[in-house]
């Protein structure tokens, strides 16, 4: 090879960026370090970029179709307004949503509590009489009874003793909570703050990304680049809608469901379940527990038949409709759905379940075209049901 200034360029690079893995795997704790707090830094960022991603879809659906009549008038105030005026009417139309669930489940859950608490001295004598019947029942020595009796001021005591011996420490982790919470909360609203801006100017940053790379990449690698930030972006709004449309395909199930057959709230909690299922496949069970509880201070059989009902509905539901639905979707078969959930799940937990099945279908998709141009230059055809190539 030529040593002209060029290739000189080319292997000081190498060596440079040798250099650089080199003491990063040296010093990799330190790496993973520097790469978690600028993602805490600009963790307000990705929040808003998640929230613009979701608030897109029906954006679009309100800009294009809601006003599609207007937008071929080409008039310049309407040009002005138009985005602006969609993104009130999201932003209205969701917080509508959600003031709604809130306002019906609240005083429900309010009043089921305060029941609770009243009822707690008959639940009390209940439970007893349950006991004594148990105890007569396998003839079980009677002193059994005091032995499951509560001591309630030895755990007066206890809680007091513990609270005195770790006052400080108490006070310290009461203040990382509260930090932690209020943490959250201002990111939050900043990622709000930064959707916002996002949607309203999403063409101009666009077309700024794409000067960027134009002038710092090589033409086919800016289109590369371009070509998977579209893909990217069609998947997600894809998952997006297909989560709505599980939730609401999963919201009226458990709603007709509970009016068959009689259940106390079957409106509100329905809303519940439905909006609890945004998380894939294991989402409904949050909403669930709630609506048991719910249903329990009614008629205790009938939320054990809910939890019952709702096991079988969810059953359907993961196996059958999110696959079909939200795999239709994305364009990702079924079983990668599932997969893509539970791993999600298992690592990063809700948030891990809900960018799981998208990412995994981008890469997918991805695959599927490197597959396709590796067997094109090869010159083989496999057809969808042949199981020798051509």
């Amino acid at each position: 090879m030529e040593l002209n200034r060029k290739n000189i360029k080319k292997i000081l690079f190498i060596i440079f960026v040798a250099i650089l893995m080199f003491l990063s795997i040296q010093n990799i704790h330190y790496v993973f370090e520097y790469i978690w707090l600028f993602l805490h830094l600009i963790s307000p960022l990705l929040i808003g970029l998640a929230i613009a991603f979701i608030l897109n879809v029906p954006l679009r659906l309100i800009e294009d179709r809601l006003f599609g009549w207007l937008n071929k008038k080409n008039y310049r105030l309407w040009d002005r307004v138009r985005r602006p005026l969609s993104l009130f009417l999201t932003m209205a139309i969701i917080a509508g949503a959600l003031f709604l669930l809130v306002f019906l489940f609240v005083p429900e859950l309010k009043n089921t509590f305060e029941m609770i608490v009243q009822n707690l001295p008959i639940y009390m004598e209940q439970m007893q009489t349950w006991t004594e019947k148990l105890i007569h029942r396998f003839n079980l020595p009677a002193d059994s009874l005091k032995d499951i009796q509560l001591n309630w001021d030895k755990a007066k005591t206890t809680v007091t003793d513990f609270v005195q011996s770790g006052h400080t420490n108490f006070v310290g982790k009461t203040m990382d909570i509260t930090t932690s919470i209020f943490s959250g909360i201002f990111n939050f609203i900043m990622g709000i703050v930064f959707a916002l801006y996002m949607l309203l100017q999403k063409e101009r940053l666009s077309n700024q990304a794409k000067r960027v790379m134009f002038a710092y990449l090589p033409r086919d690698r800016a289109n590369a680049m371009i070509e998977l930030g579209n893909l990217t972006n069609s998947i997600f709004s894809k998952f997006v809608t297909g989560q709505f449309l599980e939730g609401c395909i999963i919201g009226t199930l458990c709603f007709v469901g509970m009016s068959i057959f009689s259940m106390p709230y079957s409106l509100i909690i329905s809303l519940l379940v439905g909006f609890t299922s945004l998380i894939p496949v294991f989402g409904a069970f949050m909403g669930t527990t709630i609506g048991a509880l719910l249903i329990l201070m009614v008629d205790p059989m009938k939320a054990v038949w809910f939890v019952v009902f709702i096991i079988c509905l969810q059953q359907v539901e993961g196996h059958f409709i999110y696959p079909k639905v939200v795999g239709n979707f994305v364009g990702l078969p079924g079983i990668w759905v599932l997969l893509a959930v539970l791993v999600g799940g298992s690592t990063y937990g809700v948030i891990g379940m809900l960018v799981s099945v998208p990412i995994c279908s981008l890469l997918y998709s991805l695959i599927q075209q490197w597959v396709e141009k590796r067997l094109y230059k090869k010159g083989i055809v496999v057809e969808e049901n042949d199981s020798v190539p051509k």
